[in-house]
């Protein structure tokens, strides 16, 4: 019954987010509390969401503060050059614009840190993606999928997990799979490129110029971020982020409503005029974000602990004045708000489904369903049931709950666990933009996209791209 009722609640808030029938927040909250009553388990509700909000207190922590951290290392231009950079090398071609997406987000996710890959990613390609009325979806989805891939680092998280779950050493999961990783970036970086290229039948290669003067064709698949009548108007303040920009609004293009009007007013990321520009304080700026990272890999402080000192010292040096330091702070209060509310409903979701036991019957049921011919083949399977499984699951339920199980299976057929190990990361493309992933709301909340437009687009080519690093994986011999 638990197996039947939980694969119930994660379908019934799927088609809830997907058809916005409900807003995500409400339905992360609801849906799981009325399951809960529905168990017979009612009176544990309390327990299960403290317990959730307090295994996600410390994510919650880093987001509010990593989002103040670089909220102001955006206004203050820190990634001013970058946004020109890219602008100069894509002209204005939007299949060069979606290929610069998944290349940039690749290598800013070597940090190992998805919140952070897509606060720089959208803060540098938001404004092109605006200023050609390109379709944010493609955004979101390419840089998803491409940090999704390179979570597999060993400081990434999944690679620990499965190490620590199955006592290996990490280099030893990681390093043969490194071949089988890199087919899987060709792929995004394909993906990308084929994605881009239906952007330029879609738009042409404009000027900027051009782009504010034409208006879009709708693309059946994709949304567009098309700012309707007047965008012309509107567009003149510049080519950067938005600095405050919130909430996970409609991607689609309405055709001048009002909230497009607001989003478009606080378009201005890269005007050269703007207050909150410290070039004198640039390189101070680069080195604290550069050395903010190189902490963050090395592990030498909580990530939440580091957030948190940086964003205290950056305020402090970039705006000495304490109503300076306000203002900033409320500039970026709706995102915090947003993305922080956002986690601990997810921990409502994630605290009942842990707690009355779904998680574990689901998984029992999911293990007890493979055929015993497929024994000798169980690396195989796991990679196929880490797509789904670590998409309904957090990591920590499926490489502490599941994968010593399958690796136990896979064992009694003489299969070895470094290549159960290695099969359980092939599901990462997918994962990323999993409901139960704190860092996609961040993405799709700065980028203005609706999270069930996200997933619609994402899942099909997130899925493909895990099924390239499994048969690679496969093909190399590596599991």
């Amino acid at each position: 019954m638990l197996t039947i009722l939980g694969f119930a609640m994660i379908a019934t808030f799927l088609v809830l987010i997907m058809t916005k029938k409900m807003s995500p927040i409400a339905a992360l909250v609801l849906i799981p509390a009325l399951f809960c009553v529905a168990v017979g388990q009612g009176a544990q509700l309390g327990d299960y969401v403290i317990e959730g909000v307090g295994n996600l207190a410390p994510t919650a922590a880093m987001l509010m503060f990593a989002i103040v951290y670089f909220g102001v290392m955006i206004d203050v231009g820190l990634f001013d050059p970058i946004v020109r950079g890219i602008l100069k090398f894509c002209q204005a071609d939007p299949m060069r614009i979606v290929v610069g997406t998944a290349v940039l987000a690749a290598i800013v996710s070597l940090d190992g840190d998805g919140s952070t890959t897509f606060m720089i990613t959208v803060s540098a390609m938001y404004p092109l993606y605006k200023r050609l009325k390109m379709s944010l979806v493609v955004m979101t989805g390419v840089a998803a999928t491409a940090n999704g891939v390179m979570n597999t680092l060993p400081w990434g998280g999944p690679t620990a997990r499965a190490a620590t779950a199955l006592k290996l050493d990490a280099s030893e999961i990681f390093v043969p799979m490194i071949p089988a990783l890199a087919m899987g970036l060709l792929a995004v970086f394909v993906l990308a490129y084929v994605l881009g290229i239906r952007e330029r039948k879609r738009l042409g290669m404009l000027t900027l110029d051009e782009a504010l003067a034409r208006e879009p064709q709708p693309d059946p698949e994709t949304v567009s971020a098309g700012t309707g009548a007047g965008g012309k108007d509107r567009l003149r303040k510049g080519t950067g982020a938005s600095a405050s920009g919130t909430g996970t609004g409609s991607g689609t293009s309405t055709g001048g409503t009002e909230k497009e009007e607001a989003d478009d007013d606080e378009f201005q990321g890269l005007d050269p005029n703007r207050p909150t520009l410290r070039p004198k304080l640039y390189w101070f700026n680069a080195g604290l974000t550069a050395a903010l990272l190189t902490a963050m890999i090395m592990e030498l402080m909580p990530i939440p602990v580091l957030f948190l000192l940086g964003a205290a010292l950056a305020l402090t040096v970039n705006f000495p004045h304490m109503p300076d330091q306000r203002a900033r702070i409320a500039a970026h209060a709706d995102n915090v708000l947003n993305v922080s509310g956002m986690v601990f409903a997810a921990a409502v979701f994630t605290g009942v489904l842990t707690g009355t036991g779904m998680v574990e019957h689901m998984a029992d049921w999911v293990v007890g369903a493979v055929p015993e011919a497929m024994g000798p083949h169980m690396a195989i399977v796991t990679g196929l049931l880490s797509l789904p499984l670590t998409y309904f699951m957090s990591n920590d339920g499926f490489y502490f709950g599941v994968l010593p199980v399958l690796a136990e299976a896979g064992a009694a057929h003489g299969v070895s666990p470094l290549e159960i190990a290695r099969a359980s990361l092939a599901g990462q493309a997918l994962h990323m933009s999993s409901p139960l992933v704190p860092a996609v709301y961040v993405l799709v909340g700065m980028a203005k996209v609706e999270f069930g437009d996200h997933t619609r687009f994402t899942v099909k080519w997130a899925v493909l791209t895990s099924l390239v690093v499994l048969a690679a994986g496969v093909l190399f011999g590596i599991m």
